[in-house]
């Protein structure tokens, strides 16, 4: 395995303060994007979307709880799956108690929600221990609507703001994150963004970001610095299948 080059402090310290002008150019570009982000238009929602709940039915101003804002995680899993994507389920897994408790103090409430039937996803949910809201849009249209679903008998198939080409298996889920803001009962879409662009926020792909050994994927530069760990694509373990001193 590849490691860094040892240097003296010296020459550390003088790398070092280099990139540090590098990671100060990408948090200026990021708070610029950001405002940028925030400066989008908004568009009104006007279908009456129907989720599936623990407790029922759900409108999407439903899904707000009360508040001003509403993040939907758009977590694959089609109906006739036993479990939600392995990927997915890993995301998920980070969605820690802390995350939602300041969520909710800044007005904004975080939800998953699937194609699959509530009837798999309560159960699968309680399993795992998480307490963040999720819903089903079984037999509705929210997922086509906001291209997580790709069906073209239902909907244009297009994914990350791109038309897809109509091969492989449909329906096809994929991955996305949405925001909508609501003024009074009116709902309003602001945000989505799919691929890799659901990295944004964070989990422990950031906290790799900063190691030397980074997220130890074939794709990273510099190569040869993977260690044998969990690949990109590869057989990701649901929750309950780690055996670790988190095990319970």
């Amino acid at each position: 395995m590849a490691l860094p080059d040892v240097a003296s402090r010296e020459e550390w310290l003088a790398a070092r303060k280099a990139l540090l002008v590098k990671e100060k150019e990408l948090t200026r570009a990021r708070d610029a994007l950001n405002s940028a982000r925030r400066r989008l238009p908004m568009v009104r929602v006007d279908k009456d979307y129907v989720f599936e709940g623990p407790d029922g039915k759900a409108s999407l101003l439903d899904l707000f709880e009360g508040r001003r804002q509403l993040i939907v995680n758009h977590a694959m899993w089609a109906p006739e799956w036993d479990r939600a994507c392995r990927s997915c389920s890993s995301g998920l897994a980070e969605i820690s108690v802390g995350l939602l408790r300041h969520l909710h103090d800044r007005g904004t409430t975080y939800a998953a929600v699937s194609r699959a039937p509530q009837s798999k996803i309560g159960p699968f949910r309680a399993e795992m221990g998480w307490v963040f809201p999720w819903y089903s849009s079984f037999g509705g249209d929210f997922n086509y609507d906001y291209h997580v679903t790709l069906d073209g008998s239902v909907a244009p198939e297009e994914y990350n703001y791109r038309p897809v080409p109509p091969e492989g298996d449909r329906p096809m889920d994929l991955p996305g994150a949405s925001c909508f803001l609501r003024d009074g009962d009116t709902v309003y879409h602001t945000y989505s963004t799919y691929a890799r662009g659901v990295e944004q926020v964070g989990g422990s792909y950031y906290f790799l970001d900063v190691t030397a050994l980074g997220r130890q994927e074939e794709w990273e530069e510099p190569k040869g610095r993977g260690t044998g760990g969990m690949q990109a694509g590869a057989r990701l373990p649901y929750p309950d299948e780690y055996d670790d001193e988190y095990s319970h």
